[in-house]
């Protein structure tokens, strides 16, 4: 049980810590998105909103996570999946896109893709995995 337990919490951690850094922290980073003088107020308030709730879903994950019943370990990697799910389904919505345009050149792809989504990506394969061998060895 302790490969699923340790993605799980590396997860948790990257969750709490990412939309912080990436939004807030980082200057290049944080001048697309908090401190972008083309975003109004109420953008800039939803993406504190995003802020706040992964920090408060990576949390959630990360207690789930660490406590000592395998029981909690699915739910907890429900709980982290949460914010990636949404941040790869907001592509689905009409008009969104990964990147403002002025930011274009100055926007990381990996393998074709954007940074974040990369990073959606690589974590929720990795809470599926976790959750498949929680699952396998409780069968």
């Amino acid at each position: 049980m302790r490969l699923p337990r340790i993605l799980i919490i590396a997860v948790a951690v990257v969750t709490m810590a990412g939309a912080v850094l990436a939004d807030l922290v980082i200057p290049d980073l944080a001048a697309q998105h908090a401190f972008n003088p083309a975003w109004p107020p109420h953008a800039k308030f939803h993406d504190a909103q995003y802020m706040v709730m992964t920090v408060l879903l990576g949390l959630i994950g990360l207690v789930l996570a660490l406590r000592p019943r395998r029981a909690t370990l699915v739910p907890a990697a429900a709980v982290l999946a949460t914010p990636w799910l949404g941040m790869v389904g907001a592509l689905l919505f009409p008009g969104t896109a990964t990147y403002d345009p002025e930011f274009a050149g100055r926007t990381v792809f990996v393998l074709g893709l954007h940074g974040q989504v990369f990073l959606a990506i690589v974590l929720l394969l990795a809470l599926l995995v976790a959750t498949a061998e929680v699952l396998r060895s409780a069968a």
